[in-house]
């Protein structure tokens, strides 16, 4: 017997709802074996980010070897790389493994708290050497805003944005709409460069503070059901109903005072 693998390629977050734990719980919710390489200890909680701390890029390389070298993986989700140097290292590891191609990458710039995380002169070296190289981004309307170079503030603004990234990035873009004010509906839309369609993908907004770690939950879900065999759309749809689902079921917990994290364990609780 075997299981379906992933790798989180990730930040360590000690509150317990965003980066690498938020990472391996979804994958262990989902039915995935999780492994991780930890690229910084970030020291924060519900109410905000307070320090990083990078792990030397040897040291990353090196955990991530040790994982695919020994238990591979069937996808890889790739969250918070704070420098150039990191996301260049991480690629070109990448490439030493030829048969990992799920790669879904969270082109993580700003905590929900609103503090940043990658440092500036990054993000051209994000958008040119490591989203190319992956099959799928999960970026919020400010990381698409800045990969971009355009403010996108409107709802009928996100397919033809959508569309736009992906054929400035080469690859697939799963854009969120959780920013957007002023709807009782969330209308997140997918582009998927392999087929050239759109899907939109409705959900209720809900209530709530406790959104702490979505962007992560939501990319590592994907890299999870591409783990287990789905098609890219299906990863994609099963993946936002997933987080759906953990953002209703977690909506009236308090967990700390500022933005508390999802329910991941949903499906044990329903």
């Amino acid at each position: 017997m075997k299981y379906n693998r992933a790798l989180t390629i990730a930040g360590s977050d000690p509150s317990g709802g965003a980066g690498m734990q938020a990472d391996l719980k979804t994958f262990s919710a989902l039915g995935v074996y999780g492994a991780s390489a930890i690229v910084a200890i970030v020291d924060e909680n519900t109410c905000g980010v307070y320090g990083v701390h990078p792990v030397p890029v040897p040291f990353v390389v090196g955990q991530i070897r040790s994982v695919l070298s020994d238990i591979g993986a069937d996808a890889v989700k790739i969250g918070m790389l704070h420098s150039a140097d990191l996301i260049r290292a991480v690629k070109s590891t990448l490439m030493e493994y030829p048969d990992v191609r799920d790669i879904v990458l969270d082109p993580v710039m700003v905590a929900t708290s609103g503090d940043p995380l990658l440092m500036p002169e990054a993000v051209s070296t994000l958008k040119s050497e490591l989203i190319p190289y992956s099959r799928i981004i999960t970026p919020n309307l400010p990381e698409a805003s800045i990969l971009l170079g355009r403010e996108i503030g409107h709802q009928d603004e996100l397919e033809d944005a959508a569309r736009e990234l992906s054929s400035e990035c080469g690859a697939s873009v799963m854009l969120k709409a959780g920013h957007l004010a002023g709807t009782d509906t969330l209308v997140d839309v997918f582009y998927n460069r392999e087929t050239g369609e759109s899907l939109r993908l409705s959900s209720p907004k809900v209530d709530t503070v406790n959104t702490h770690g979505t962007g992560c939950t939501l990319s590592s879900a994907i890299a999870a059901y591409l783990a287990k065999g789905a098609s890219l759309a299906d990863a994609v749809r099963l993946g936002k109903e997933y987080l759906s689902n953990a953002i209703i079921h977690g909506a009236r917990y308090q967990i700390g005072q500022g933005h508390g994290p999802v329910c991941h364990g949903w499906m044990q609780n329903s």
